[in-house]
């Protein structure tokens, strides 16, 4: 069998000896070396270009400016027409802020509501509810349980502390009184001087006991 004759390199016009074709082998494998690592160079480029736009986008975008606060004082004014009990619109610093209140119906009674986020951006609710009955009162609180009570400007406050339960949301802390035909009950996730607070600014707009 006749043995295969190299191949002629056309360039050269001849075959190639043994160490041209070791160097032009050599030289191939440096230029796949190069372009790998420029190809991973370009994925390493890439790949922190992509962490870094993801941490200011998620990461570092800038704090929402807070809501403007909701004049519950002017809806209370506009709502007592749909009531002949006094609303609750108790005069607080310009550190607690409202994000709602309206008049409605709740459970069949005409519920006076506000939602107050405090100074350390806690929640509080005020419930004031016309004529309130047992159930009305249980469906506000989410049936919790009483703890205890708290006097406070000389009106004395049922306490439902709910704290140490698995998820009281905002039902962590509760209060609630009576004032003629209204009864008033306040939750949410405040610390008991936020609550003593609100409970200060409530008590010269509630009948003495």
């Amino acid at each position: 069998m006749t043995p295969k004759e190299p191949a002629i390199v056309a360039e050269l016009g001849r075959p190639e000896t043994a160490d041209e074709t070791a160097q032009r082998k050599a030289e191939n494998s440096r230029k796949h070396r190069a372009n790998q690592t420029a190809l991973n160079l370009v994925g390493a480029t890439v790949a922190s270009l992509a962490i870094v736009a993801f941490l200011i986008i998620v990461v570092v975008r800038p704090t929402p400016a807070p809501a403007e606060s909701i004049d519950y004082i002017t809806i209370a004014s506009q709502a007592q027409v749909n009531s002949d009990q006094p609303l609750v619109a108790p005069v607080l610093p310009d550190t607690w802020a409202a994000n709602d209140a309206r008049f409605e119906s709740r459970s069949q009674v005409p519920t006076w509501y506000i939602g107050f986020v405090t100074p350390k951006t806690q929640f509080i609710a005020l419930n004031q509810g016309i004529g309130a009955n047992p159930t009305w009162q249980a469906a506000v609180l989410d049936n919790a349980t009483e703890t205890g009570s708290v006097t406070i400007e000389g009106v004395t406050w049922t306490v439902f502390d709910q704290r140490d339960s698995a998820s009281p949301g905002n039902f962590a802390y509760s209060m609630a009184t009576t004032s003629g035909d209204s009864t008033i009950v306040l939750h949410g996730t405040a610390s008991d001087s936020e609550f003593e607070a609100l409970a200060t600014a409530i008590s010269p707009e509630l009948d003495a006991p």
